[in-house]
């Protein structure tokens, strides 16, 4: 039975998703480089807090994107990494050892001010 890896999304203007296309280039240039800011951010968090097994964890975390670069999906992507959702978790024997979660959580908080800053650079 294949397991897939562990992942978190970082939705970048989802909701805004018919407005956009009334915006300029410019505002959806600056909005998905705030998506990939936000994206390289979490994963250089959970990278540093990762458990240090073999090395595998921290160097196979990765982000893929979508929808134009307004989605950013941050995680461990392949099935070989199934094992991540059991230090993010923990089970019945072992106590949790969250490292994407976290990040995702600091990352949530700069969030907004990162897509803020973004645009009003391009509207100045």
């Amino acid at each position: 039975m294949a397991r897939s890896g562990m992942t978190v999304e970082i939705l970048g203007a989802e909701r805004l998703r018919a407005q956009l296309q009334d915006l300029g280039e410019d505002i959806i240039t600056a909005l998905q480089k705030a998506v990939q800011e936000s994206a390289e951010a979490v994963k250089a968090d959970t990278q540093r807090d990762v458990a240090k097994d073999s090395g595998n964890l921290h160097d196979k975390v990765d982000i893929k994107y979508k929808d134009d670069g307004l989605t950013a999906v941050v995680g461990w992507h392949n099935d070989t990494e199934y094992y991540a959702r059991f230090l993010e978790y923990g089970t019945r024997r072992t106590p949790a050892r969250p490292a994407l979660r976290p990040a995702l959580e600091a990352e949530r908080k700069r969030y907004k001010g990162r897509l803020t800053e973004e645009v009003r650079r391009v509207l100045r």
